[in-house]
């Protein structure tokens, strides 16, 4: 029987063998035609390998894992070469491997070579430097100073660059760029976020070799006054132009035709943002395009009046010649940074495009701009500039490569008020697919979403560029005759209008909707699956819905985290039961409230702890209790720099399930659950604690080994693992059911 049962046995393995063979020849078969149907979109894919292999470098915490990712990703090529047999996938994959390769070393090799001095704590010194770059705020009434560091007496090891805030009232003549100074100032290391998901300056100083940053003192003395250079021409533009301009509308024809805001009122320009305009007020390919649009039209115009010329077909060649002088211009005119640099690219493809003859705007000439980015900044990929203004361009390419969006907006010699109509319903439909692609990325890093920014930007992109754009550039050409007052005027009247639209739109009810932290990996999910629905032409792109979709649900599932803490210790949120949210400190700086208001998630200015039910606090001390997760917390926090009689004070920290202070809290100072104190935060940097799950996401990672997390020593950024989020006395709050200290055994009094 055995003898009969064996030879049965392989016949069924050897069936099963064939059929798996079968098998994946036949799914092999079905991805090398659905890659053969769309091998024009392929190429697309390179940038989007560089991209990735780019962010996981940030993603990955150390050497270790960098190296192990880049190994990885070369083996994958070496495999898809040696089992590639003339088919496309093999030879795909190889393709993505190694771009997914490259740009990880890529920005790996550039933070390394960026490499330089890093402040280790705050000093107060004199420096002395060669101005690098000067930018007026005159809103805030400073002037920024970027400063390559000459001569320090700082004591500690000196930064290489360093970039200083001066009041701008009686700044002496002679600072721009190319002075040396010499001025007294308070310095700080590069700032890491404050709490989780806030913004990151540490690491942006680290790639633009900034060491510190800080305030400078009057007096500041000029070493060497400026010779008048490029830079000159810039500042004396936007002083120009605020002159004929006051205010914000000022502030505003001068960020479009220099690309300086500083002279925009901060209310201003917080309504522009959450109207959805921000985009308006930094120079990127919108006012580039009307720049080079302009050029190109007045070039074709004027030449045209020449029978010769008109007669030799060259025109569209030298107007577009033309336009990419404008466009370089343009850009050196604005400073040079890098979204405008990108932006200029760009322009420069579509006028080479142009001049060949070819289609000017398509998904292959937005990859090579991305392609020359990524090369240039490797680190641009995770910044918001880089993300929204591909984001935007590769929604607008896609949409309308589409077929059935082609059909529907074709042009033809309809009726008059049929075009009107289509263009409208063109421009609607654009704004809001690029409002609904931009709101993830706006919400992972800004941790807010406008819900009116495509009716916004209907009216606001129209007047901003064939109105404003050109009634400006019409201004500065008619000010040297003395011409200029009717182009002004009619500039600062369609500004008004702007600033109204976004002062309207911004005060309307639900015009931002606040959102927390959203996960990184909920976001990764979400741009995979935009990409795919994006690159893609067949009906598989669909697929892309799916982890779109994923990543959504996964962000509107986070909760809300109920007690936010800045990594100093000396600022708090604590989220009551009704959603409100509520600060430690009384006098607390409007950067810091609407941080905290953000990680909150709330849309708005947030109460006091001071005024808040459930609260207790007085000079010294604040007692909070807040009920989650079906019990209820018992917070304790410290906020002033007194001490309080450790008599009165340890008894209160064993009664406290967390505690959190920005001094370091002697040994007997334990909360049955979390503490916070100096030395505690200096390892976890801020600090986000949702009750009901006992979830404690942190700043700082273990093991981060990211240079700017490294640079700084003595700082204790390095943890080594989630047992340093909380004390190692924590423990499952079983004692939960313990009474609350009653008033008079506080050492304050109730308020």
């Amino acid at each position: 029987m055995a003898s009969l049962a064996a030879p049965a046995s392989s016949k069924a393995w050897s069936t099963l063998q064939t059929r798996a063979r079968h098998g994946i020849a036949l799914s092999r078969s079905a991805v090398e035609r659905r890659l053969e149907v769309e091998r024009d979109q392929l190429v697309l894919w390179v940038p989007v390998a560089l991209g990735t292999g780019a962010a996981a470098w940030f993603v990955l915490p150390d050497p270790r894992g960098w190296s192990a990712a880049l190994l990885l990703a070369c083996a994958t090529g070496l495999a898809g070469l040696a089992v590639a047999r003339g088919g496309r996938a093999p030879v795909f994959l190889t393709v993505l491997a190694f771009g997914f390769a490259i740009g990880l070393g890529m920005v790996w090799a550039r933070a390394v070579r960026v490499a330089a001095p890093v402040l280790s704590r705050p000093t107060i010194a004199w420096v002395q430097g060669h101005v690098v770059r000067v930018e007026p705020l005159p809103a805030r009434r400073l002037v920024r100073m970027t400063l390559a560091v000459q001569a320090w007496d700082g004591g500690a090891r000196p930064p290489s660059r360093v970039r200083v805030n001066m009041a701008a009232d009686g700044l002496p003549p002679g600072v721009a760029r190319g002075a040396t100074i010499r001025v007294r100032a308070r310095l700080m290391p590069p700032a890491p976020p404050a709490v989780p998901g806030a913004y990151d300056f540490s690491r942006v100083a680290w790639f633009a070799g900034l060491g510190a940053s800080g305030r400078g003192f009057a007096p500041l003395t000029v070493v060497t006054a400026a010779s008048d250079t490029g830079a000159g021409v810039r500042e004396r533009l936007t002083a120009h132009i605020e002159a004929r301009l006051p205010g914000s509308a000022g502030g505003i024809a001068a960020a479009l035709a220099t690309g300086d805001t500083g002279a925009i009122d901060e209310p201003d320009a917080e309504a522009m943002r959450r109207a959805g305009l921000a985009h308006l007020l930094s120079v990127s390919g919108l006012h580039i395009t009307a720049a080079v649009a302009l050029v190109m039209w007045l070039a074709l115009r004027l030449l045209a009046l020449s029978p010769r010329l008109a007669l030799t077909g060259r025109l569209p060649l030298i107007a577009a010649a033309a336009g990419a002088v404008a466009a370089i211009g343009y850009t050196w005119l604005t400073g040079a940074q890098v979204p405008t640099i990108r932006s200029c690219v760009a322009a420069l493809m579509v006028l080479v495009a142009l001049a060949l003859g070819r289609e000017a705007l398509t998904l292959r000439l937005v990859a090579a701009g991305a392609m020359t980015v990524l090369l240039a900044w490797p680190e641009s990929v995770v910044g918001a500039s880089f993300q929204l203004s591909f984001a935007a361009v590769t929604v607008i390419v896609a949409l309308h490569e589409h077929p059935r969006v082609r059909r529907w907006f074709v042009v033809d010699d309809a009726l008059l008020w049929r075009r009107v109509l289509r263009g409208l319903g063109s421009l609607l439909l654009t704004g809001l697919a690029v409002e609904l692609t931009l709101m993830p990325i706006a919400v992972f890093h800004f941790h807010q979403a406008g819900l009116y920014g495509a009716l916004a930007n209907m009216i606001a992109i129209p007047l901003t560029t064939f109105v404003v754009m050109p009634a400006e550039a019409l201004a500065l050409l008619l000010d040297p005759v003395g011409l200029g007052s009717a182009a002004w005027w009619v500039v600062g009247q369609a500004l008004a209008v702007l600033l109204w639209l976004a002062r309207t739109v911004a005060s309307a009810p639900g015009a931002v909707a606040a959102v927390p932290v959203m996960p990184h990996a909920a976001f990764g999910a979400i741009v995979a699956g935009g990409l795919w629905l994006a690159i893609w032409r067949k009906r598989w792109r669909y697929f892309g819905i799916m982890p779109v979709a994923i990543g959504l649900a996964w962000t509107l599932a986070m909760p809300t985290p109920d007690l936010i803490v800045t990594g100093d210790g000396r600022h708090l949120a604590l989220r009551g039961d009704g959603g409100e949210v509520a600060i430690l400190r009384d006098r607390t700086g409007d950067y810091m409230r609407d941080l905290l208001a953000e990680a909150g998630g709330l849309d708005g200015a947030p109460a006091l702890l001071s005024e808040a039910r459930g609260a207790r606090c007085n000079r010294d001390l604040c007692w909070m209790e807040r009920k989650a997760g079906g019990r209820q917390w018992r917070i304790l926090a410290t906020r002033s720099g007194d001490m309080v009689p450790a008599a009165s004070f340890v008894p209160l920290c064993r009664m406290a399930d967390v505690v959190i202070s920005d001094r370091r809290l002697p040994r007997r100072c334990r909360a049955r659950w979390l503490t916070l104190d100096r030395a505690a935060l200096a390892r976890t940097g801020g600090v986000a604690v949702t009750l009901a799950t006992r979830r404690v996401a942190t700043v700082n990672r273990a093991g981060d080994a990211h240079p700017w997390v490294v640079a700084v020593e003595g700082r204790g950024r390095r943890i080594v693992g989630r047992s340093a989020d909380v004390n190692g006395a924590r423990r499952a709050a079983s004692a939960a059911g313990g009474r609350a200290p009653r008033t008079e055994a506080l050492p304050f009094t109730h308020r």
